[in-house]
């Protein structure tokens, strides 16, 4: 498929920004529309960029051939069901949805026609920097993920808002099922936890202990895979890492495509599965539902 492709944006806040703004950029793709049930936004988005500003789902759906899903993460599945309904194909920002069973519904109304993808970013690094092509899993995870109360992702706990990064990056380099998930958290300013600690066992012994905080002083988002020939260390804020391992990685990652601008590799990889160019994008329904079934798991063991 070579066509221009029209895409549709559904929220005109910081994300429904990027994902504008990536879509607007692209010579084989139009920003045909941003919607948001607030005119005023999606006006001021859409016009910036030479898109039409709508609130009503059906009028952008009837603009697009692929829609971005970036608004509120309890909105994820109804927007993004609609939009699969209808034949479009649908990235949706993480979390795919806030129950199972709604991505449950939205993988099977994807199956065998549009394509549905999820921005899990933290994916397109690894596999810049070749860590998903390892021969073997680590032994051990611990991955820290920490920063400033903001109240831009409130509507869910911090499991679902930071720790479903490392989450699905634990899944990817590892495919053994959790076996059992032990977590505590506390909830100091909403209804929703926002510090936890979980600590999972996978069926072939290996563990992944995480932390997440959205009510710390600064910032941290860091990890440490163990290796029988040793560790990697990585710091996600600055893109550096250390590798005492056999395997080779790129030291250059960060200078590449996929390292300087993940959401723009991750949605490029979108659009190649939904013209057929490639057999899929980086992350998958499928896979951004496991992330969120372990994400849920946490969320329940820690009192959530």
């Amino acid at each position: 498929m070579s066509r221009v492709l029209r895409a549709g944006v559904v929220g005109a806040g910081v994300f429904g920004g990027y994902h504008a703004h990536k879509y607007a950029a692209l010579a084989d793709v139009e920003l045909a529309a941003v919607f948001d049930p607030d005119m005023d936004r999606a006006r001021a988005l859409a016009g910036e960029l030479g898109a039409a500003a709508v609130d009503d789902l059906d009028a952008l759906l009837a603009k697009s051939d692929v829609v971005s899903v970036a608004s509120p993460a309890t909105l994820h599945a109804e927007q993004a069901l609609k939009a699969l309904k209808a034949g479009r194909s649908v990235y949706v920002e993480k979390p795919l949805a806030t129950s199972i069973e709604d991505a449950d519904k939205m993988i099977a109304a994807a199956r065998g026609g549009p394509v549905l993808a999820c921005g899990h970013l933290e994916r397109v690094m690894f596999a810049a920097m070749g860590l998903l092509a390892i021969p073997e899993p680590p032994a051990a995870m611990f991955a820290v993920r920490k920063g400033p109360w903001s109240p831009r992702n409130a509507d869910v706990s911090t499991v679902l808002d930071l720790m479903i990064h490392d989450i699905d990056l634990a899944l990817a380099l590892n495919p053994a099922e959790p076996l059992a998930v032990e977590a505590e958290g506390r909830t100091t300013i909403g209804p929703f936890l926002d510090e936890v600690r979980a600590d999972v066992t996978l069926s072939d012994g290996s563990t992944v202990i995480l932390e997440a905080s959205r009510i710390a002083e600064v910032s941290e988002r860091r990890m440490r895979l163990v290796y029988a020939s040793g560790e990697v260390d990585i710091d996600f804020l600055t893109g550096a890492f250390s590798n005492t391992t056999a395997f080779a990685l790129d030291p250059g990652f960060a200078v590449t495509l996929a390292g300087k601008d993940k959401l723009g590799a991750s949605l490029q990889a979108f659009l190649d599965a939904v013209r057929g160019d490639a057999p899929r994008p980086a992350v998958t329904g499928e896979e951004a539902a496991r992330a969120l079934d372990l994400a849920l798991a946490v969320e329940q063991a820690a009192g959530g």
